[in-house]
């Protein structure tokens, strides 16, 4: 039934004389009805106007409502349009219509009709027309409808109705005259109100709907009559008879319909093993049932034969294995790094004390001495950056590049090292040589699957497993005692079931089991209901508002609250470190390396060409340009004084090349058969 009358309905039933002559049984059915009427202001125009009316309206005359003082405002409004059209200088004037024409078969003589010239001009002036009716103010916004229309809004109850409030698109609901509300400055407290509404039934509370039509009879619901996992749906002694996470999400989404939904829950099966939620599809698909609510798969072959809502929770074919921990072994230090790790890291280690020897052997004395102890200092040097415990003090500007280049690489293998060999003293090890899907559907080893299940089928037709492998469990204890025993002892190798269970089933057992490989299909958990109900979706649009405002989760921490398991067990193998993570940090290392040693090596042959005098020249000069002549006296040095000159102290190098440019400056004239300074004097 409606509870809402739109305009047309109240402007004729809404007064009182009417109501009486609607008869009683029209009356009952009205009780608590929800009426709008265009609003027309108490004014004493519209008083006066009604006291002459009474007076000269005959007995039996219809009775008044909006409508007709509207039509009375009307009159009005083309009377002084057109007097204002008429003072603005219009005339009356019609002329033919091209567009009229006579057909051969219409009887209609359409080239008669004329077209009132100053139409248009007197259209502009009626929306112009601004004046006070019976019915109110009347003026036209640039869309040509009126401005600040208004309703009454009415509550039929008894033999007559009675106004709750009004409504209008300035002042929203109010329990004030909108005309009073345009006087005075907006104010949200006055707004937004009604007066009490007696609905149907004779009762204040707000209906929520129609009720959903079901031949007069309430929905009977199947719910699995489960022995396992009864988080999710179980029997319960008190009303309605069900309960779990399932049974109170579908109560959620049921009460966010705009409608009632009477309904009464069957228990499905004997309540001695898990029902076959096939046959109970089936059984609503078959009109047994009007829906089924619990934990139902959403599969291909269901959804063919009933509805399903939007799904409430998803879900994914995951394989469980039994796991051990892992004992330490005595090389257990060397698993966080491959070998190819191991080599570069020691490689560089060398190589980085190595590159701070040669950057630091000229100015700072602790990386100098015999050759045995700087060997020994580049050893030690480069090991001990490992642990941030070397003593010697880098001076140069070019070796602390390096070095802190260095401890930072260092520090990032080092935090890397310590967080895998954590992960891999601790982790835990697989009993069984499953390491997921492929590998199960490979071996022959038995297969546990939950009762009930679609599973079963699944991994029989889907997978081609021998239905010989696979093995039925029943609970939680069946599922512990399958897995522990293993093949060898009549038990299974692994389990393959729906993830909400084996995160439950997990949890239960302290992570005493682990999933392996990634979930291989792709589902969730929805209500199901016969084909075409209009359930299924109102329900799916419920369940979305449920996963918007959080309701869903909380619904699901009430009833799955369960300590985290991690849900892969990874091998050894993939916790090791290798080349391909650090390639990046070895290689900006290198360059800088490289960038020192070229910077360093620039500035010694730099200083060894200006401590080595030009030679002397002959009494025919070479035919060459200057470079050639530079590169023959470089190769006419001898490389031993080269090397000298590289292992001596920057200081003592620097205090000769100042001596040198002091005695080239006191010579007045340069000697030709001066002999180039041995690099020993001095």
């Amino acid at each position: 039934m409606e509870f809402l009358l739109m305009n047309w309905r109240p402007s004729h039933v809404c007064k009182t004389r009417t109501l009486l002559a609607l008869g009683p049984d029209t009356m009952n059915l009205l009780q608590g009805v929800v009426a709008l009427r265009h609003h027309t202001p108490d004014t004493d125009l519209k008083k006066r106007f009604m006291s002459r009316w009474s007076k000269l309206k005959h007995e039996g005359s219809p009775s008044f409502n909006s409508y007709a003082l509207y039509a009375y405002d009307s009159v009005w409004l083309a009377a002084r349009a057109l007097d204002d059209f008429f003072n603005e200088g219009g005339n009356v004037s019609f002329s033919d219509d091209p567009r009229l024409k006579d057909t051969n078969r219409s009887t209609l003589h359409l080239t008669s009709l004329r077209i009132f010239d100053g139409g248009q001009k007197y259209l502009q002036t009626i929306l112009k027309t601004n004046f006070t009716g019976i019915s109110g103010q009347i003026e036209f916004d640039q869309e040509k409808y009126l401005v600040r229309p208004a309703y009454d809004i009415l509550n039929i109850g008894g033999t007559g109705s009675r106004r709750i409030g009004y409504w209008s698109n300035s002042t929203g609901l109010s329990v004030i005259a909108p005309e009073i509300l345009y006087k005075k400055p907006f104010n949200k407290n006055t707004t937004a109100q009604l007066y009490s509404v007696i609905w149907p039934g004779e009762v204040t509370a707000t209906p929520r709907g129609w009720v959903f039509p079901n031949n007069g009879r309430p929905l009977r619901i199947a719910v699995p009559y489960r022995v396992s996992y009864q988080d999710f749906v179980a029997k319960d002694n008190s009303p309605p008879g069900v309960r779990g996470y399932c049974i109170d999400v579908f109560e959620a989404a049921v009460n966010l319909l705009p409608y009632a939904v009477p309904r009464t829950y069957v228990l499905y099966g004997n309540g001695k093993r898990n029902p076959e939620y096939s046959d109970l599809v089936f059984q609503v698909a078959q009109n047994n049932f009007d829906a089924a609510v619990g934990d139902v798969t959403i599969t291909t072959n269901r959804t063919r034969i009933v509805d399903f809502t939007q799904p409430y929770m998803e879900s994914g074919l995951v394989v469980v294995v039994p796991v051990k921990q892992a004992k330490s072994k005595p090389w257990a230090f060397l698993k966080p790094f491959t070998y190819q790790m191991w080599m570069v890291t020691g490689a560089f280690f060398l190589f980085v004390g190595a590159v701070v020897w040669i950057l630091e052997h000229r100015m700072n004395h602790e990386f100098r001495g015999p050759p045995r102890q700087q060997l020994i200092t580049i050893f030690w040097f480069s090991f001990s950056t490992m642990f941030f415990s070397h003593r010697e003090n880098t001076v140069s500007t070019l070796g602390r590049l390096v070095l802190v280049i260095w401890l930072f690489v260092v520090l990032i293998i080092n935090s890397s090292y310590t967080a895998s060999l954590t992960s891999i003293l601790t982790v835990q090890q697989l009993t069984s040589r499953i390491e997921g899907i492929n590998s199960l559907v490979s071996s022959n080893d038995p297969i546990g699957v939950q009762d009930g299940s679609f599973i079963w089928k699944y991994l029989v037709d889907e997978l081609n497993i021998a239905e010989s492998r696979l093995v039925k469990l029943k609970d939680m204890e069946a599922y512990i005692k399958a897995l522990t025993d293993g093949p060898r002892r009549g038990g299974v190798a692994a389990i393959v079931d729906e993830l909400p269970y084996i995160e439950l089933f997990m949890s239960s057992t302290k992570c005493a089991f682990r999933t392996v490989g990634q979930e291989f299909t792709k589902s969730g958990w929805g209500f199901a209901f016969q084909r075409d109900s209009p359930l299924a979706v109102d329900l799916s649009t419920a369940i979305l508002q449920l996963s918007e405002n959080g309701d869903l989760q909380k619904i699901h921490n009430k009833w799955l609250t369960h300590n985290e398991c991690s849900i892969q067990l990874n091998d050894d193998e993939d916790d090791r470190l290798s080349l391909t993570s650090f390639w990046g940090l070895f290689l900006i290392c290198g360059i800088a390396c490289f960038l020192a040693l070229t910077i360093f090596f620039c500035r010694i042959l730099l200083q060894y060409r200006r401590f080595t005098p030009e030679p002397v020249e002959a009494d025919v000069e070479e035919i060459g340009p200057p470079n050639t002549r530079s590169r023959r006296s470089l190769r006419s040095t001898s490389f031993k004084d080269l090397i000298d000159f590289v292992d001596r102290k920057e200081a003592e190098i620097k205090h000769m090349l100042k001596r040198k440019t002091s005695d080239s400056k006191d010579e007045a004239s340069p000697s030709t058969d001066r002999r180039p300074r041995s690099l020993s004097a001095g």
